[in-house]
């Protein structure tokens, strides 16, 4: 084992550096877009982000300075957790914003669906790198899909699709990344066309009202105005925006509050609208800085465990950033998935922080550039 000198050497401070510059700008938007709120829910926002942001940082050191092959020790224990936070949730969890039961209250409300990402990219990597000799077999490719789709299902249930899919990209990027073959990829994607018109009218059955509303204000923009209300407003915010924007908290979008959910589902509009094409860019780029520096420590990665888990982190931010950029420009249907370290939600920026802490944990540990 390196002397712990030694590995602080090898951590990455680009990474960090990033990381707390997204996390500030998210929480100068989140106080942009909630000045002058009247609610209190409003009001509490950025002292909530605040505390959760030095809570965040506190937990990704821990688990930069924690080996993460410790964690993989203790896989089944971290499985079973997260089934039982899970179960929780849909025995006692309390409703949010977007009308789905996924939150718990312990005296400040947590998101276990959002633990259970971080904690899936841990039991998920072991799996597969105890058995990337036979992922050409169908029963390991049956076990992975298994492991995933137990708490996968629960999520649904509460309803969140947003998070479930997340769930489903996990899986994708990492069992491509473990090694499985391309024309296995292409066979299950075969087998996923086929069985879509029995699967899509089921699954449409069984959505909420308001999940089906926003599929089909994307498909059919005129066919639900209010839900489409938001989208147009998100749209008028960054074609305002220009070059440079308006000045910060001098959007008039967002000042006027035409533009709903702006802390969260729609900050990316606030950003482009008060700092222009400029500012959007730059916070692209950050995120696309993170995404680049996490994948190094996967190429750099000791083992193929350390290289699954980078995979894993680098696919939640990428696949947030994307879906939560895209339905910003309505390229992608309303989802309720946040922008990662930026959107306000406290548990959403505990995990995403958590995950660049067990990035670090395998870069500090592997081998040097």
């Amino acid at each position: 084992m390196r002397p712990t000198g030694s590995l602080w050497r090898q951590f990455d401070y680009i990474l960090l550096g990033a990381s707390i510059l997204l996390t500030v700008i998210g929480v100068l938007m989140i106080r942009s877009s909630t000045l002058g709120a009247i609610d209190p829910d409003l009001i509490n926002r950025v002292p909530d982000q605040i505390r959760f942001a030095f809570l965040g940082f506190g937990l990704l050191l821990a688990l930069a300075a924690l080996d993460y092959k410790l964690l993989g020790g203790i896989h089944w224990w971290l499985y079973g957790l997260m089934i039982l936070l899970l179960i929780l949730v849909k025995q006692f969890g309390v409703e949010g914003d977007g009308g789905a039961q996924s939150w718990l209250n312990v005296g400040i409300r947590i998101q276990p669906s959002e633990i259970a990402k971080v904690l899936i990219i841990i039991t998920l990597g072991m799996l597969l790198s105890r058995n990337y000799e036979s992922l050409d077999k169908l029963s390991t490719i049956g076990k992975s899909l298994i492991h995933v789709g137990i708490p996968a299902l629960l999520i649904v249930s509460q309803p969140d699709l947003g998070m479930t899919i997340v769930f489903g990209v996990l899986w994708l990027v990492m069992i491509w990344a473990a090694g499985l073959r391309l024309k296995h990829i292409a066979i299950a994607g075969l087998v996923a066309l086929l069985a879509a018109p029995i699967m899509v009218p089921v699954a449409w059955s069984q959505m909420e009202p308001y999940q089906r509303s926003r599929i089909t204000s994307f498909i059919f923009p005129e066919s639900d105005r209010d839900a489409y209300y938001n989208i147009l407003q998100a749209r008028i915010s960054i074609g305002s925006g220009g070059l440079m924007g308006k000045g910060y908290a001098n959007g008039p979008q967002n000042t006027g509050r035409f533009l709903r959910v702006r802390h969260t589902d729609f900050i990316f509009s606030v950003i482009s609208e008060e700092f222009g094409f400029v500012g959007s860019v730059a916070v692209m780029s950050l995120l696309g800085l993170v995404i680049f520096r996490i994948l190094r420590g996967a190429r750099l990665a000791a083992d193929p465990f350390g290289s699954l888990i980078c995979y894993g982190v680098a696919a939640f931010i990428f696949f947030q950033t994307f879906v939560s950029i895209g339905m910003n420009l309505s390229l992608m249907p309303v989802t309720g998935l946040t922008l990662p370290f930026v959107s306000s939600g406290g548990t959403s920026l505990l995990s995403t922080l958590a995950g660049i802490g067990l990035a670090e944990s395998v870069i500090m540990r592997g081998r040097k550039a």
